[in-house]
């Protein structure tokens, strides 16, 4: 507005900002495109967090619909809980009530060329008719039609596609372990009842004729869900106010029925996720947008630098120094509105790029192969607040530079003298910097001794920099300012080996004040050790030949020009040092993926999941046959219950969905622990405390992870409460340990990005859960030479019947550090659009360069310096900055990283060693500097082609 109104009400103003925009048409280029880079970031990084957010809600579509609450009953009083939830029906705050049962069943079509088996399947009995009225205030339930007559069914596109039918093909499903044959009446999408489960992503449904778990004999699970007024997502307002109608409803039946509210939690995990995710790319874009502010900067203050006479004029003639800011925000306000639009495009683009890759990772990251399905979005808000704030960054730059450069000498300006660097700094200045450094120092003392991530930062350096006008009265200017920027960097690199909980921090802006801060304090303290870092090269360069004249020149421009070098040379260090940072990152995670393998298994192989209620053959009891000898050295049962647990780190008050297993007493004491309960000495020691301690459990060090940073919430003697949702019953537990790895732990039930597990010994997990504990899981140990995968394949086919899942435990554990590996490769990629910015800005100083020396290259040139030297000095130029950038960049990310790899708890459970990846960082170096060299090459060919008669005469 303030911009606005100079425009309009100084007409000098905006004439002489608008005549420069059309006069520098190069230069406005190279300000858009810088604009326009940081605005698309910015975007695409909000953008990312819509799609994400919007995909995790989409599955309240596929596996809800119209279902808000749903109440399920495993014992005989099942009927009971349907006819008392039955008159909710009639509630004005409820839509509908459905009663259904299930059954966990497997199917296969052996009618086919290629038989195909689908191990997991939901055989659900509910009626049809009542089914396409469920919630249909709302929207369209799902599911409905013709209800199947006997020997048909209706499945879901999941199923179908993984047994290849379609209407009118044949399939056989075992019911119980009892197959029955059905032809296939119709195919159904993955919408709403037609893609319900009970907390997988992707649930495989069949749906049975009236009557058909009823005669298979076996015992169904009675469901009863809850529709609220209202659509998918409005209804789920209501969730807390239907939630207590419905507990009221059941009165003395509470014990024996489980309520959850699915859609909300769902929900709640859509935004949590898209925020989440959003941030990590906004922290990641953020190095970007400081190297795009940066490309601003330098920019405006190069143009200054060549205006510098005409801005002297104008203020001797009268133009006050206002009206001259005025002026040159009016001129970078012009190209920030006109990169606004281009860059929310762009940053459409990135956006939905990054989404399409980061799902097909999300959805390796999942135990069972289903994961999150990618469904582009993005919201108005998110495009005018990226949009905004890509505005308001490159106005921010734009205006604070225009006030720095206003700042000069009339004479000195006029004559194109240089600066006064020599003025001592005002008093009030002084004081207030004084008393600011004093406060500063004071305040991080209690920010440093809680471990406040930010402030544990950013006080310290900011007390030592309002230090340093203090310290120029009583030491020289240069050795002030390096001291300070040591002091810094010193602490930049140690805070996190003095105070590790610094990254327990859930915030993103940790790490961006970090990279921030050793990358600015770095840069500061070579620049102003410029000239001590260049004498190893002085020998070169005081040869009497032209590569001796083309080394001087080379190094003479950055050495005068140390504001633009450093500012140039900070966009190189920012992006190199986080590339070189999630590049060591990256390599750390693959170089402990032995050591993961040998946690997560502890010599087990195979993790298999069946359906204990399934008639016929035990699979555990035909692993000890004589068809298995040799192949299978070992098998652990476990017993599987479902709980709900408070969260012991504290940081959310809603219960947790866990998977309670239960341990054979001394069964797994290899599995190994990051953390031991004091007095229990090694790890077989804590996992012989489980049977004698009931109240001792083991949890992952994932429990409860909300996807922020890794860190350590809760440790050995935290407690927690675990409550058994269908008796209710509560029990206070202490964790005795936190395994490394826990993977061998988690249920191949589709749900295992958020249902955790929590390991008891056996006893206590039949006493609390009593009939709900059951052992439909196991552990297996393979013989020498037995190949887990083909065992799994053999054993799935064998125990078809009993829904049995093999999972080979190593494969999955390198299936996860691929995952994450590839997730570290996507931030380093859109990392690389910063690494972008940081090489346009060479350019842009190359071009400048060339501008500002025009009449200095045409005296060269008549005195006899060849083109060759005057072409070779430019692109030695750029490749020194280029260089000099990328060193300090790949040494401040390998040290970085280094020490917190020594200290911080966010490396806990990465113990393969510290390798450095020599060869991609050098690839790194060696195709940036190439870039660098190519920006560069126009400028000096051009600078090359200077017509020295010309050059010398011509102002411009």
């Amino acid at each position: 507005m303030t911009l606005l109104l100079v425009a309009v009400r100084q007409p000098v103003v905006r004439r002489l900002a608008l005549r420069q925009v059309a006069r520098r048409r190069t230069e406005a280029a190279l300000v858009i495109g810088g604009s326009v880079l940081g605005t698309a970031i910015i975007v695409g990084a909000l953008v990312v967090g819509d799609t994400l957010n919007f995909s995790v809600r989409q599955e309240a579509y596929r596996t809800l619909g119209p279902v808000d609450e749903r109440i399920v009953s495993t014992d005989t009083g099942g009927h009971d809980v349907a006819s008392r939830l039955q008159p909710l029906a009639a509630d004005p705050d409820v839509d509908g009530v459905l009663t259904a049962q299930v059954a966990q069943a497997a199917a296969v079509n052996t009618h086919t060329a290629r038989p195909a088996a689908e191990p997991r399947v939901l055989a659900w009995q509910m009626d049809l008719d009542a089914a396409t009225r469920f919630g249909t205030a709302g929207g369209d339930s799902g599911l409905g039609g013709r209800v199947p007559p006997p020997g048909q069914v209706v499945v879901n596109e999941p199923l179908a596609h993984s047994l290849r039918v379609g209407a009118g093909q044949h399939i056989t499903v075992y019911l119980y372990g009892h197959p029955v044959d059905y032809t296939v009446a119709r195919v159904v999408p993955q919408q709403g009842l037609a893609g319900t489960g009970l907390g997988s992503r992707v649930n495989r449904n069949v749906f049975l004729p009236p009557g058909a778990l009823d005669a298979a004999g076996g015992r169904a699970a009675s469901v009863t869900m809850v529709s609220n007024r209202g659509g998918v997502e409005t209804g789920e307002r209501l969730t807390d106010t239907v939630t207590a109608k419905i507990r009221s409803a059941l009165g003395p039946d509470n014990a024996g029925a489980a309520v959850d509210a699915p859609k909300h939690t769902v929900l709640q995990q859509a935004r949590e996720t898209g925020d989440a995710l959003g941030a990590l790319f906004l922290m990641i874009g953020s190095f970007s947008i400081i190297a795009g502010a940066l490309l601003l900067v330098n920019i405006f203050v190069m143009l200054a630098e060549e205006r510098k006479a005409q801005l002297g004029m104008l203020r001797a003639v009268g133009l006050k120094r206002s009206r001259l800011v005025g002026s040159f925000s009016l001129e970078g306000a012009a190209y920030a509105l006109a990169a606004t639009l281009p860059g929310v495009a762009i940053g459409l683009g990135v956006g939905w790029g990054v989404a399409v890759v980061a799902a097909q990772i999300f959805k390796s990251w999942s135990v069972d192969g289903s994961g999150l399905d990618i469904t582009f979005a993005a919201t108005p808000t998110s495009l005018l607040n990226g949009a905004a704030l890509g505005l308001v960054i490159a106005l921010g730059a734009i205006v604070a530079t225009s006030f720095r450069i206003s700042r000069f000498n009339i004479i000195a300006a006029i004559r194109d003298l240089p600066a006064d660097t020599g003025r001592r700094t005002r008093h009030r200045l002084l004081v207030v910097c004084t008393v600011l450094s004093a406060l500063c120092a004071v305040a991080a003392v209690p920010a440093i001794a809680r471990s406040q991530a930010e402030q544990t930062y950013l006080l310290p350096a900011l007390s030592v920099v309002l230090a340093v006008p203090a310290a120029r009265r009583v030491m020289p200017r240069r050795t002030a300012d390096s001291l300070a920027a040591g002091l810094v960097l010193l602490w930049t690199l140690v805070a996190s080996v003095v105070r590790p909980r610094v990254f327990d921090s859930p915030s993103m802006a940790v790490y961006v004040i970090l990279g921030s801060l050793a990358a600015f304090s770095a840069v500061v303290l070579v620049s102003e050790n410029q000239r001590a870092l260049v004498r190893p090269v002085r020998r070169l360069m005081d040869r009497p030949s032209q590569q001796g004249l083309a080394a001087r020149l080379a190094a003479a421009y950055p050495l005068a020009k140390r504001f633009r070098t450093g500012s140039t040379l900070v966009m190189y260090t920012l992006i190199t040092l986080v590339l070189v940072l999630l590049t060591q990152i990256s390599g750390i995670m693959n170089a402990s993926v032995d050591r993961a393998v040998a946690d997560a298994t502890a010599g087990y192989t195979l993790r298999l999941d069946y359906n204990p209620q399934a008639v016929g053959a035990d699979p555990l009891a035909d692993l000890g046959s004589t068809a298995y000898a040799g192949q299978v050295s070992g098998v652990t049962p476990l017993l599987d219950a479902r709980g709900q647990s408070t969260d012991p780190g504290h940081r959310t008050t809603k219960p947790l969905e866990t998977a309670v297993v239960g341990v054979p007493d001394g069964a797994v004491t290899g599995i190994t622990l990051r953390d031991r309960l004091p007095g229990l000495t090694d790890d077989p020691a804590v996992w012989t405390a489980l049977a004698a301690h009931p109240e001792y459990v083991v949890v992952d060090n994932f429990f409860g992870h909300t996807g922020g940073p890794a860190g350590k919430y809760y440790a050995p003697g935290d407690t927690l409460i675990l409550t058994d949702p269908v008796s209710g019953r509560t029990e206070q537990k202490i964790i005795a340990g936190v395994l490394n790895s826990g993977l061998a732990f988690y249920p191949a039930n589709g749900s295992s990005a958020t249902v955790y597990p929590l390991v008891e010994g056996s006893a206590s997990v039949t006493g609390q859960f009593g009939p709900q504990a059951r052992t439909a899981s196991a552990l297996v140990r393979t013989g020498q030479g037995t190949s887990p995968e083909e065992l799994a394949g053999r054993l799935q086919g064998s125990h078809l019947s009993a829904s049995l899942v093999a999972t080979p435990i190593a494969s999955d554990v390198h299936r996860l550090f691929a995952a994450n590996t590839a997730f570290f490769r996507l931030m380093q990629g859109f990392l690389a659009l910063g690494l972008g910015i940081g090489i346009t800005g060479l350019g842009v100083v190359m071009v400048r360069a060339v501008r500002e020396r025009r009449r200095t290259i045409g005296v060269l040139r008549a005195l006899g310096c060849q083109a060759r030297t005057v072409e070779r000095s430019f692109l030695w130029e750029s490749g020194f900055i280029a260089l000099e950038g990328v060193l300090l960049g790949s040494l401040l990310g390998v040290l970085t990283t280094w020490l917190m790899y020594l200290k911080s708890s966010a490396f806990a459970g990465l113990e393969g060693g510290f390798p450095i990846e020599w060869g991609p960082i050098a690839t790194l170096a060696g195709a940036t500097l190439a870039a660098s060299l190519l920006a560069a090459l126009g400028p000096a060919r051009h600078a090359a082609r200077i017509r020295p008669a010309l050059a010398v005469r011509l102002p411009d």
